[in-house]
């Protein structure tokens, strides 16, 4: 595996990977690896030549008091798990690299960025797609892959790649979790451990929503208040939102219609905000 941490050196590379005819696949990272990232780097190897993985936890998709600075960071596990994974380039850019003292253009999708996440986090896309547009120019990958957990981000990703007429395939790949049903999430290490065991919830409500819809429910807000009640059993510190939104535009619904859902949620337990989702069949 092979590091490489200048934008020109990665630019010069991925051409060289194109002009030989080679497919290049691209997983976009803020470091910390776990099985959900080795996942979507397993992915990306399936459908490319060459795979490569970056690395940069991005300072515009922090807002104020978020957790930027204490972001967990383990460079050397990373390499390990990139490279068992079956990363061939491991991009990782300082922020100087990336940001020059002068930047001043930024990528905004407007409406879906407002919504869910981004009503709570209100900068938060806009440095997303930011980030992504210029590391996907970086990389010039033919296919990208995205994780399911970050459902409205994979969404907004999608629409720019496709508003913006990139020449890039996104793909988005399955929810990794634990045995017990957890996302698996890099913020999870803040969890302690009464947390840790609360924080189950999340997936144990998604599945009553599942159960429910299953037997014939069909009111967004009778699941709604099922899954509240689940969750406020538990004693969160705070619960964000509930959402069912419609899969392909993320339009919040009243009723449920074939053949999806997508129902989402955010909760905090102590200082750690999770998010999770789940899309269910609608017969």
């Amino acid at each position: 595996m092979q590091i490489i941490g200048t934008v020109s050196e990665m630019q010069r590379l991925a051409d060289s990977f194109r002009i030989q005819g080679k497919k290049i696949g691209v997983v976009l990272t803020m470091g910390y690896l776990h099985a959900g990232h080795v996942s979507l780097i397993g992915t990306a190897r399936k459908v490319s030549d060459v795979v490569i993985t970056t690395i940069f936890v991005n300072p515009t998709q922090f807002g104020p008091g978020e957790d930027f600075e204490r972001y967990p960071r383990d460079f050397e596990r990373d390499k390990t798990l990139a490279s068992e994974a079956g990363t061939d380039i491991l991009f990782c850019p300082q922020r100087d690299e990336m940001y020059a003292p002068n930047f001043a253009t930024y990528v905004e999708i407007e409406d879906v960025s407002k919504i869910l996440e981004g009503k709570f986090r209100p900068t938060h896309f806009r440095g997303v797609t930011t980030v992504v547009a210029k590391l996907l120019n970086i990389t010039k990958p033919h296919v990208a892959v995205f994780g399911q957990k970050d459902a409205q981000q994979a969404f907004l990703i999608r629409k720019m790649a496709t508003d913006l007429n990139f020449d890039v395939s996104i793909v988005v790949a399955p929810i990794i979790r634990e045995p017990d049903g957890l996302a698996l999430s890099s913020r999870n290490v803040y969890l302690n451990p009464d947390e840790r065991q609360r924080a189950t919830s999340l997936y144990k409500s998604l599945k009553r929503a599942e159960m429910l819809i299953g037997k014939g429910e069909r009111s967004a807000e009778k699941l709604h208040n099922e899954i509240k009640k689940i969750l406020l059993g538990v004693n969160p510190t705070l619960v964000d939102y509930i959402a069912c939104v419609h899969p392909d535009n993320f339009k919040e619904v009243e009723t449920l219609t074939p053949p999806t859902v997508l129902v989402a949620l955010a909760v905090r337990f102590g200082s750690t905000r999770l998010i999770d989702n789940m899309i269910m069949n609608v017969a």
